[in-house]
C-alpha cells in the first residue's frame, strides 16, 4: 500500500482506491472484534447454570464488558492518534482473543467477569471508535458514508454472530465455543490489522480543525473545543439512554406480554438489521448536510419512535415499531464522530471520538439498568419508556443549541 499510494499527492488519495479498500478492513475488522457486544448475550443463561448464580450475578460479564469497551476506546483512541491504528489493534485483537481463552477455563462468575472486562471489553473497543477516527482522514467528499458504514461493523456483528454462537452451542458448549472464537479473533484480527499501517494522506494534521465538513462549507466554531467536547458527552449520554430501552428491554418485554422469548430477539435482531440500514443513509445525509442536522433528525425519529411504543403494543405493531425504531436510532452514534471531524482538531480525532463514544456507551449501561429498575418500581415499562423520552429530549435540545449557536456565530461572521 505504501509504494502504491507514494506515486499519488494527498490530495488524490482521500476517496481513493486505498481508501475504499481501508474502508473494507476497517468494517471487518469491526464485524469480528463486536463479537464481545453480542457473545455473551447468547451465552447467559448457559453461564448462570453452569456458575450456579442468580441472574444479577450473571448479568455482572456484560457490565464489565460495557465498563472496558467505553474505556477502551479512550485510551486505545489516544494512542491511535500518537502511532496510528494498526499495532493498537493489533494488540487489542490479542487481548480480545485472549480474553476468550481465559474465559472459557473461568471457575467462579468473578474470574469470568474480570476476563469478559479487562481483556474482552478493552480488547473489543479498538475495533469501533479508533477505527471510526481512522477511516475519517482517509474520506473528504464521502467522509460521512465512510465513517457510518465502519460503524455498521457493530451492527452487522449482532446479526452474524448470534447465529454463529447458537450453531456452536449446539454441538460444544458454551466453554469451547468461547475457546474457538478467542483463538479466531487472534489470528484474525492481528494479521488483519497490520494491513492498516499506511499512514493517513498527509499524516493528521496538525493544525487547529478547519471546520470543513466532508463536500460541505465551512463550518462556524459555535463553542470553544472543550465546551463542545462537554455537549456531545451530555448529548451521548442523552441519546442512549433513550436508546437502551428497547434494545435492551424488548425480549423482556414481549415475555410479559405473552409473546415469548423468541419474539423479542426476532424483533431485536430486526431493530439491528434497520440500523445498519440507517447508519448508511444518515452517512450519505451527512455528506449533503452535515452531522448536526443528521443527529437531529435521527433523535427526533428516535423519539417519535419510542412515543410509539406505549399505545402499540400488539405483536404485529411491535415488529413495525422496533423497525421504525431500528431505522431512526442507527445513525446517531456515527454522527458524533462526524461532528468531531467537521468542529475539532483533526490531530486529537482517536481520543474525542472515544470520549463521546465512551459517554454513548455508559449511556447505554445507565439506561438498561435504569429501565428495569423503573419497571421494578412500576411493575410496567409504560414509565420505563417515559423516561427514555425525556433524556432524548435532552440530546435533541443539545444539539438544536448547537446548532442554532454556530448559526448566530456565521451570521455574525457574514
Amino acid at each position: 500500500m505504501r509504494s502504491g499510494g507514494a506515486s499519488l499527492s494527498d490530495a488524490e488519495r482521500l476517496d481513493s482506491a486505498q481508501s475504499w479498500v481501508r474502508l473494507a478492513l476497517c468494517i471487518l475488522l469491526g464485524t469480528i472484534g463486536s463479537v464481545a457486544l453480542w457473545a455473551y448475550i447468547v451465552v447467559l443463561p448457559r453461564v448462570q447454570a453452569d456458575f450456579g448464580v442468580d441472574r444479577a450475578a450473571a448479568s455482572l460479564p456484560y457490565t464489565t464488558v460495557m465498563i472496558g469497551f467505553a474505556f477502551g476506546n479512550v485510551v486505545i483512541g489516544r494512542f491511535a492518534d500518537r502511532i496510528g491504528v494498526a499495532l493498537p489493534v493489533a494488540i487489542a485483537g490479542t487481548m480480545l482473543g485472549l480474553g476468550y481463552i481465559l474465559s472459557s477455563f473461568s471457575q467462579t462468575i468473578w474470574q469470568f467477569a474480570l476476563a469478559q472486562g479487562l481483556l474482552v471489553g478493552v480488547g473489543a473497543s479498538a475495533t469501533f471508535g479508533p477505527l471510526i477516527a481512522d477511516i475519517s482522514h482517509w474520506f473528504k467528499k464521502r467522509r460521512g458514508i465512510a465513517v457510518a458504514a465502519v460503524a455498521s461493523g457493530n451492527y452487522v456483528a449482532g446479526v452474524v454472530w448470534p447465529t454463529v454462537i447458537k450453531l456452536l452451542l449446539a454441538g460444544t458448549g458454551w466453554r469451547l465455543t468461547f475457546l474457538w472464537i478467542g483463538i479466531f479473533c487472534i489470528v484474525s484480527l492481528v494479521p488483519l490489522s497490520l494491513l492498516l499501517r499506511t499512514r493517513p494522506p498527509g499524516g493528521i494534521d496538525p493544525a487547529p480543525p478547519a471546520a470543513i465538513p466532508s463536500g460541505g462549507p465551512r463550518r462556524a466554531q459555535p463553542f470553544s473545543p472543550n465546551t463542545l467536547q462537554g455537549l456531545l458527552i451530555v448529548a451521548g449520554l442523552g441519546c442512549c439512554v433513550a436508546m437502551s430501552m428497547p434494545q435492551v428491554h424488548i425480549v423482556a418485554y414481549c415475555v410479559d406480554l405473552g409473546y415469548g422469548i423468541a419474539r423479542g430477539a426476532e424483533m431485536l435482531s430486526l431493530m439491528l438489521a434497520g440500523g445498519i440500514v440507517s447508519r448508511l443513509a444518515s452517512g450519505f445525509l451527512a455528506d449533503h448536510i452535515g452531522g448536526v442536522r443528521t443527529l437531529i433528525i435521527g433523535s427526533v425519529m428516535q423519539c417519535l419512535a419510542l412515543i410509539l411504543y406505549i399505545p402499540f403494543d400488539g405483536l404485529a405493531s411491535l415488529y413495525i415499531v422496533s423497525l421504525v425504531f431500528g431505522l431512526s436510532q442507527g445513525g446517531i452514534v456515527p454522527s458524533y464522530a462526524i461532528i468531531v471531524r467537521e468542529y475539532l482538531p483533526a490531530r486529537e480525532a482517536g481520543q474525542r471520538v472515544g470520549i463521546v463514544i465512551m459517554a454513548t456507551i455508559v449511556g447505554m449501561a445507565l439506561g438498561g439498568w435504569m429501565s428495569g429498575w423503573i419497571y421494578d418500581m412500576t411493575g410496567s415499562y409504560n414509565a420505563a419508556f417515559l423516561n427514555g423520552i425525556g433524556w432524548n429530549l435532552l440530546n435533541i435540545s443539545v444539539m438544536v443549541l448547537i446548532l442554532l449557536r454556530g448559526r448566530r456565530v456565521r451570521e455574525a461572521a457574514a
